[in-house]
């Protein structure tokens, strides 16, 4: 089937977009510019357009008008693939999630510049636009027919790997939540070593900013590990699938990128660039781990 060419152009920009509004929202969070146009939404200090610009208004407002754009693009991508691809089972499921997780995500965010919110709160509006991105990415791959290009359709998934690739999945969520709690609760620079929040000694946290720092780093520890043993198991029993055998040793690079962009994110006392690295690392490593999942369901209804 031949796919409009104006369709692919049309779903990269909204995945290039979405990733766009993820580092957005960190640079926002970074920068502490959440409340660079006040407490006005979607205005911003009491005008459309702003005429004093600050670097915290810059950031805020660019942020917004970045998710704005992008989510007319979204809506274009979900209602144009729904009826050029609603014959492939997935498409209908992604193109609802990515919009429904988009507006929720500019909800909070609006609810946040409104009236504020807790940090636990907060934590969540990271995940949440997450999700959107993940059904975009795997939005544009049916699009670019990528399971066509691999034969994802001859995938045959034992036991062991279907329970590991929905576990690490699900648990990478826990990873991005903890992640976004470091963030949100001013946690990033109370412990000054690594891997340990002070190496002269080991000791438990003595407070709850220490709790959610080393509670980050234990769960980042834990997801590098597990996908360290999925990689090695399908090296070991993968070879003859391509998209199973390079899925799993991509994921293995994003998140040994991450767990490294962690460090040096404590030992630069929280250098922009590197903490934005992190965020992307962290964003790509989730997208791919919701396609492995796509090609988990499509080898259980191959059964």
């Amino acid at each position: 089937m031949h796919i409009h060419k104006s369709l692919k152009w049309l779903a990269v920009a909204s995945t290039v977009g979405m990733l766009l509004i993820l580092l957005g929202g960190a640079l926002v969070t970074k920068t502490d510019s959440g409340m660079g146009c006040g407490r006005h939404w979607p205005g911003c200090n009491g005008q459309l357009i702003p005429d004093v610009i600050t670097v915290e208004v810059l950031i805020e407002f660019s942020h917004r008008l970045v998710t704005g754009a992008v989510g007319i693009l979204i809506v274009a991508l979900a209602v144009w693939a729904w009826k050029a691809l609603g014959h492939v089972r997935e498409t209908k499921f992604l193109s609802a999630m990515a919009v429904f997780f988009l507006v929720a995500q500019a909800l909070i965010g609006a609810a946040q510049v409104k009236w504020g919110q807790g940090d636990f709160i907060l934590a969540l509006h990271f995940g949440i636009s997450l999700i959107s991105f993940a059904s975009v990415l795997l939005l544009t791959l049916l699009v670019f027919e990528i399971d066509r290009k691999f034969d994802t359709d001859k995938i045959r998934i034992g036991k062991t790997l279907k329970f590991h690739t929905i576990g690490v999945t699900l648990y990478s969520y826990i990873v991005v939540y903890t992640g976004a709690l470091v963030r949100h609760t001013e946690s990033s620079l109370i412990c000054n070593d690594w891997p340990l929040c002070n190496n002269d000694q080991f000791a438990l946290p003595s407070n709850l900013y220490e709790w959610v720092q080393m509670g980050h780093r234990a769960a980042a520890g834990l997801i590098f590990i597990w996908i360290l043993i999925i990689a090695i198991h399908v090296m070991r029993n993968y070879k003859d699938q391509r998209s199973i055998y390079w899925g799993w040793i991509i994921s293995l690079i994003l998140v040994s990128c991450q767990v490294i962009t962690g460090m040096l994110v404590v030992l630069t006392k929280l250098n922009l660039y590197i903490a934005l690295l992190h965020s992307l690392f962290i964003s790509l490593l989730f997208g791919l781990l919701c396609y492995m999942i796509l090609l988990l369901s499509r080898s259980k209804m191959n059964r």
